[in-house]
């Protein structure tokens, strides 16, 4: 059964006080990851295939395996990243108000990672862990096609659970917004499920991100169950929807999801992306790039945007190009969050209409 598009007003019963607004646009919740990033060569990639390294892909690696490839990093450049931390510092550069819950250690790389959240004005008060695994650390590799390869230390990532969730963050929140990564730990997709479950009885919207085809490929059952009873709004790219339907195009598999959830946004680089909501195909051409540096951060920037202008009341096509406005500026750059104010691009927007 297709779930169909909420309304984003709050819940008008005996049971729960009228409020004009939510108080949040988004929360989101995720891995809080410290980001390092080094250029290299596809000759390096391939030397460590058989380690697990795949191009493009991403990896988890033990705490061992990461230190040896700090090793090998040459002219790194650290930013806190994590793709739903990335997502919310998206939403607000655009000025939205945001909130984030993800787990770091009370360590230096920890204390960097929060301080940078509240800067950025997301509220984000996850208990930090005091003894155990230190924060975790995502080592990308940049080749010269801009293509990003990661290998990924959860770390403290791996102990956030249902007592973490914030409730009343979640209620006040037009949307929830899940990271795809984080549902290999089965605590993570109790963690979701409780998430969904507290939104959806505030009268609230779910969001996921598939993250990665090969995380689809881990979990595929669990994403499709996910999809069809939890989720009101979903993200991912073409080979994450291929993977999840197991079709052999993605016109196949944007026939399918569109009978699974209310609004699927599904980007394909620079053939742009195709917003599926509740039965309709918008299609939305990819903005222009002045220079391709690194396309870590693209579709947790397109979520961004997207997810901003649902919450102020726009329309699909309007999504659409923020998401597509705000992928093509992170992709001109190292790193994976704005280099500049995404509230730019709503003024754009509004001058061109």
């Amino acid at each position: 059964m297709t779930r169909k598009i909420k309304p984003l007003n709050p819940l008008k019963d005996k049971d729960q006080p009228l409020m004009s607004s939510r108080s949040l646009d988004v929360v989101a919740i995720g891995n809080a990851i410290v980001d390092v990033l080094a250029h290299t060569d596809d000759a390096f990639i391939q030397s460590q295939a058989d380690a697990g390294m795949i191009k493009g892909a991403m990896a988890l690696i033990e705490q061992s395996r990461a230190v040896e490839l700090y090793g090998l990093m040459n002219d790194t450049v650290e930013r806190s990243g994590g793709s739903a931390g990335n997502t919310i510092a998206g939403v607000a550069s655009f000025g939205g108000k945001g909130a984030y819950i993800g787990k770091v250690a009370d360590d230096t790389l920890g204390q960097v990672f929060r301080k940078e959240m509240r800067d950025m004005g997301v509220v984000y008060n996850t208990t930090p862990l005091i003894v155990g695994a230190p924060t975790a650390r995502c080592l990308v590799f940049v080749t010269p096609d801009a293509q990003r390869t990661m290998n990924t230390y959860l770390g403290a990532c791996l102990e956030l659970g249902v007592d973490d969730l914030d409730s009343s963050l979640i209620q006040n929140a037009q949307v929830t917004y899940l990271e795809g990564y984080m549902f290999d730990p089965e605590q993570a997709k109790a963690m979701f499920r409780a998430a969904a479950d507290i939104a959806h009885k505030s009268g609230n919207r779910v969001a996921l991100s598939l993250s990665d085809p090969f995380c689809v490929d881990r979990h595929r059952e669990d994403f499709q169950n996910f999809v069809e009873n939890h989720t009101d709004i979903l993200f991912a790219n073409e080979a994450e929807i291929i993977s999840l339907y197991q079709t052999e195009t993605f016109e196949q598999a944007a026939k399918i999801v569109a009978g699974k959830v209310g609004i699927a946004a599904l980007t394909r680089s620079e053939k742009g992306s195709v917003i599926v909501a509740d039965g309709e195909f918008i299609e939305i051409a990819a903005a222009p790039v002045a220079q391709l540096m690194d396309t870590t951060g693209a579709g947790d920037q397109y979520a961004a945007g997207f997810l901003y202008g649902l919450t102020q009341g726009m329309d699909m096509q309007m999504c659409g190009q923020l998401g597509s406005l705000a992928a093509a500026e992170v992709i001109s750059h190292m790193g994976p969050r704005p280099e500049m104010a995404y509230a730019d691009f709503v003024t754009k927007i509004a001058k061109a209409a």
